[in-house]
């Protein structure tokens, strides 16, 4: 029985305010969808982070006349380094071919450049891809070598890049969130004080605090849920819509988002959304209502 008027003082109060309770579930649903695609993000930029250093390279790129055994030398230096895992050397021939397979869309540029002008490489795997400076310092005064070229100084700037989509995504999630906190507040505030009267009834004949709060909190969680599945079918919507346009500018740099990816950071956006809705609600009572 108690349950069953706590069930409906909760359908009864969100009708009441039936446009507050809209806002409310709208503003909860757009910082619930932020989160859900930061989180998305988060995830897809670090997976991305640790599959491209873990296959990050160093090339060491020597010069035009460099001596047989001085190159013999250093490939010996290089393969007994603990720093470096793995040791390829590209003489002129393949590195010409790497050259062509890279710009072939420029046919101009590849007949310019004959095989004999691109210099022969160690191209370096690292054991771990952050000692690059050790390598550096170790290796760019060694004879033969000419320059000593990092990959992940490229990737440091597609990264920071993304960090700041990443950043800005998650500073608008919080800000939403913000709203959204003061609107399950007010909404609250403007319920309780419709049914000040009843509450003071209940008070009166010796209902318990919870019995009390429990149509208020449910009301704000009940909020929060609807406005995580409205999140939801926002990032359904934006992966449908946006798979052939900006979204897939981004494929060939992070892996792709998945379906199963979406639905798996939806009890996430509605555990957030139920337990921050109910949380506000509780705070807003302790002080509204004195019970």
């Amino acid at each position: 029985m108690r349950m069953k008027y706590v069930l409906t003082e909760v359908m009864v109060g969100l009708w009441r305010n039936v446009t507050m309770t809209i806002a409310m579930i709208i503003t909860m649903a757009v910082s619930l969808f932020m989160l859900g695609g930061s989180g998305l993000l988060y995830q897809k930029v670090s997976d991305m982070k640790d599959l491209y250093y873990e296959n990050i390279q160093v090339s060491v790129f020597l010069k035009t006349d460099v001596k047989p055994e001085q190159r013999t030398e250093l490939e010996t230096k290089l393969k007994g380094d603990s720093l470096v895992k793995t040791v390829d050397y590209v003489n002129k021939d393949e590195a010409y071919k790497r050259f062509q397979q890279m710009y072939q869309d420029a046919p101009d540029l590849v007949n310019a450049v004959k095989p004999d002008q691109l210099p022969e490489s160690f191209r370096l795997t690292l054991v771990d891809p952050e000692q690059y400076k050790q390598i550096y310092s170790q290796y760019k005064d060694v004879a033969g070598v000419d320059e000593i070229v990092d990959q992940s100084k490229l990737l440091d700037k597609v990264f920071g890049v993304l960090g700041g989509i990443q950043t800005f995504a998650l500073a608008i999630s919080i800000v939403m969130a913000m709203a959204a906190l003061l609107l399950v507040a007010n909404t609250i505030q403007v319920a309780a004080y419709s049914k000040r009267r009843e509450v003071a009834v209940m008070k009166l004949v010796g209902a318990s605090n919870w019995f009390i709060q429990a149509p208020f909190v449910l009301e704000a969680v009940v909020a929060g849920l609807i406005g995580s599945l409205f999140g939801l079918v926002a990032l359904i919507a934006l992966k449908t819509l946006g798979g052939g346009g900006s979204l897939s500018a981004l494929e060939g740099l992070i892996s792709p988002i998945s379906w199963g990816d979406i639905f798996l950071v939806f009890p996430l956006m509605a555990g957030v959304g139920a337990v921050v809705s109910a949380i506000t609600a509780w705070v807003t009572l302790r002080f509204y209502l004195r019970v």
